[in-house]
Order: structure tokens, then C-alpha cells, then sequence
């Protein structure tokens, strides 16, 4: 038994160093393979980076090449433009010397000629001082002259402008004084009016109280007619009578119709004071004297014809 279970011990292991060789072999080939996958795979990454090195160095050598290239044709033309420039500037500056010069000899001339000129206008001011002199004082009276006018035109001025608040306040006042004359004619007219509605009451108030007293008189005589016929009667019939009665009441209504009357006459008496005195509060309120609108005179025939009615 012990036997049967080392062989079995003994194939396993032999089993398992066959397939360990086995699989160290298939590692080997397969670590062998990938060697060379890897080994070609990178000579040919490194020939496709040469490749493409070489491509990018010999574009660069392109640019390069060109970019020499133009900056040798900027400063060809930079070099030809300065020299140009220096050309110019020298031509120029030799043409500024020979416009110069030329100045020069004008300005000799010019300087001889303003020399002469310089003596011939010395001369002239010495033969002009007299003259200059008497011109100063005629300039000076005319500047004494232009003084006045100023003065006198200021003048003229303020008075202009006086003149125009003047003639304003003239309008102004021409134009109160039309206002206040319509104001006046206005309180004239309603005046008259108002004294045409007041005698029409005080004539209406004396025909009536006139009236009344026709009427009483005329009572009075009929009943003095009837008491005539009555004592007539009586006298006849022999039968003596004292009237005193009747005729106390006869007076006293007489005396009560009197009192009426004199009653309503003080009622238009006040009411025509009233009326007076509101239009001599009016007329002095607009300065206007009463003596002008007649008034006083209207006042004492109005009370006087109360008075004798």
C-alpha cells in the first residue's frame, strides 16, 4: 500500500516536471517571439523616426534656407534705401549750400540797400520832428474831444433811458386814468339809476300816503255828514244825544292812521339815509367829492319833500 502510494507520489511529480518543462518551453518560445515582434517593432519605429527626422530637418534646412533668403533681400533693400536716403540728404544738403550762399549774397545786398534806406528815413525824421510835434497836440486835443463825447454820449444815454421809464410810466398812467374814468362813468350811470329807483319810491310812497289821506278825509267828512243827519233827527225827535262817542273813535283811528303813516315815512327816511350814506362810501372810495355828483343838493330836496309831505 505504501508502495502503490510513492509510485503514485512519484508519476505526479514526474507529471509535473514534464508539464513544468513543457511550459517553460512554451514561455521560452513565446519570450523568444515577443523578443523579436518587440526587436522588429522597434527597428522599425526608429527607421520611421529617422525618416520623419529626416523629413523635419530638411524642412527646417527649407525654411531656413528661405528665411535667409529674405532677410537677405530686406537688407539689400534696407542698405539701398539708406544709401538712397544718404544721396538724397547730401544732394540736398549741397543744393541748401548753394541756396545759401545765393541768401547770402541777396541779404549783402538787401542790407546795403536797407543802409542807404536807414539814412534817407534819419534824415526825413529830423526834417519831420516840427511837424510830429504839432501832430501830437492835434491828437491830443482830439483825444480831449473823444473824452467829451464819451461823456456826453453816456449822458445822452441815461437820458434816453429816462426818457423811455418816463414815456412807460405816461402809458401806464394814461391807461389808470382811462380805467378809473370808465370806473367813474360806470358809478355815474348806476348812481343815476339808483337815484331814478329812489324818487320813484319816495313818489310812489307820497301818492300813496297822499291817498290815504284823501281817503280819511273823506271818511272823516262822511261821517260828520252822518252825524249832522243824526243830530238833524234827533233834534227833530227832541231826543239830545252825545256824539262824543263816535267821534273819539273816529279820531283815535284817525290818530293810529297817523302813526302808520309816520311810521312807513321813517322807514323810507332810513332806507334813503341808507342808501346816501352806501353811495358816499363808494364815491370816497374812489376819491370822487360828492360836491361834484350833486349830492348834498339832491339829499336836502329829497328831505325836504318828506318833510312838507
Amino acid at each position: 500500500m505504501e508502495l502503490s502510494y510513492e509510485d503514485t507520489i512519484r508519476a505526479m511529480k514526474l507529471e509535473h516536471a514534464k508539464e513544468a518543462t513543457k511550459m517553460r518551453q512554451e514561455f521560452d518560445q513565446n519570450a523568444k517571439e515577443l523578443n523579436q515582434k518587440s526587436d522588429r517593432k522597434i527597428k522599425e519605429l526608429r527607421d520611421e523616426m529617422d525618416l520623419r527626422r529626416k523629413s523635419e530637418i530638411h524642412e527646417i534646412e527649407e525654411r531656413k534656407n528661405l528665411h535667409v533668403s529674405e532677410l537677405m533681400k530686406k537688407h539689400e533693400k534696407a542698405f539701398t534705401d539708406i544709401k538712397c536716403y544718404y544721396n538724397d540728404i547730401t544732394h540736398n544738403n549741397l543744393d541748401l549750400i548753394k541756396t545759401l550762399k545765393e541768401d547770402v549774397t541777396d541779404m549783402k545786398k538787401k542790407e546795403a540797400a536797407n543802409d542807404k534806406l536807414m539814412y534817407e528815413i534819419a534824415q526825413e525824421n529830423k526834417r519831420l520832428v516840427e511837424p510830429l510835434a504839432k501832430s501830437l497836440k492835434e491828437v491830443e486835443k482830439l483825444r480831449l474831444g473823444l473824452h467829451n463825447y464819451e461823456k456826453d454820449k453816456h449822458l445822452l444815454a441815461q437820458a434816453s433811458s429816462g426818457l423811455k421809464e418816463k414815456t412807460k410810466q405816461f402809458k401806464q398812467l394814461e391807461w389808470d386814468y382811462q380805467v378809473l374814468q370808465k370806473r367813474c362813468e360806470q358809478l355815474q350811470s348806476e348812481r343815476d339809476e339808483v337815484f331814478a329807483k329812489f324818487e320813484s319810491s319816495i313818489y310812489d310812497v307820497q301818492q300813496k300816503c297822499g291817498f290815504k289821506s284823501l281817503l280819511l278825509q273823506r271818511k272823516v267828512q262822511v261821517l260828520g255828514e252822518k252825524l249832522e243827519k243824526k243830530e238833524a233827527q234827533l233834534g227833530e225827535a227832541g231826543v239830545k244825544v252825545d256824539p262824543s262817542s263816535d267821534i273819539e273813535s273816529v279820531l283815535e283811528s284817525k290818530n293810529n292812521l297817523i302813526k302808520s303813516l309816520r311810521y312807513d315815512l321813517g322807514k323810507v327816511t332810513k332806507a334813503h339815509n341808507d342808501v346816501v350814506k352806501a353811495y358816499e362810501a363808494k364815491l370816497a372810495e374812489y376819491g370822487i367829492p360828492l360836491e361834484e355828483m350833486g349830492l348834498p343838493h339832491y339829499i336836502s330836496n329829497t328831505m325836504n319833500s318828506l318833510t312838507t309831505g
